[in-house]
């Protein structure tokens, strides 16, 4: 009896140990820091950032089970942002911005399974210049005016 409980108490403190979330730093061969975040059962789970070989930060979101989930943020080598938005099962999902060199958002496209699906918003000197319609990666129509766009659509389907 006494063997049994003494192997019960070791194996719930082993499970326990296992699903313990530890944080993690992991370094390139320089000595720079390449991510930092959050495991569980050997796995990424919650918050992580990535680092160019610059020390600059690359992206920064949350996994659950070493897949991509909810708002990434993703950076260019001089720290610049450079597109941002929705991970659901490691896959681009819903609205993603995409940014130009000067900081200045260029164009929104709402994505499925990483692909282009629905619309995307295209922007020159933060004005509206134009919108596209895609299904599964392929463009569908073009519009270059919101007079144009407002007959074929409603302004509701850009939620």
């Amino acid at each position: 009896m006494h063997r049994f409980l003494f192997v019960l108490i070791v194996s719930i403190s082993l499970l326990s140990n296992q699903s313990k979330k530890k944080y993690n730093k992991e370094y390139y061969a320089s000595g720079a820091l390449k991510s930092e975040g959050w495991t569980q059962n050997n796995k990424k789970n919650g918050f992580w950032k990535f680092y160019h070989p610059s020390k600059k930060i690359s992206q920064q979101g949350h996994f659950k089970a070493d897949k991509r989930e909810k708002y990434w943020y993703f950076y260019g080598q001089n720290g610049n942002l450079i597109k941002e938005g929705h991970f659901k099962n490691d896959e681009k999902t819903d609205w993603w911005l995409f940014y130009d060199a000067q900081g200045m958002i260029n164009h929104k496209c709402q994505l499925a399974n990483n692909t282009k699906n629905g619309y995307c918003l295209k922007y020159t000197n933060k004005q509206l210049t134009s919108a596209e319609k895609y299904k599964n990666g392929k463009k569908i129509k073009e519009w270059h005016s919101l007079k144009s766009f407002k007959k074929e659509n409603k302004l509701s389907d850009l939620k």
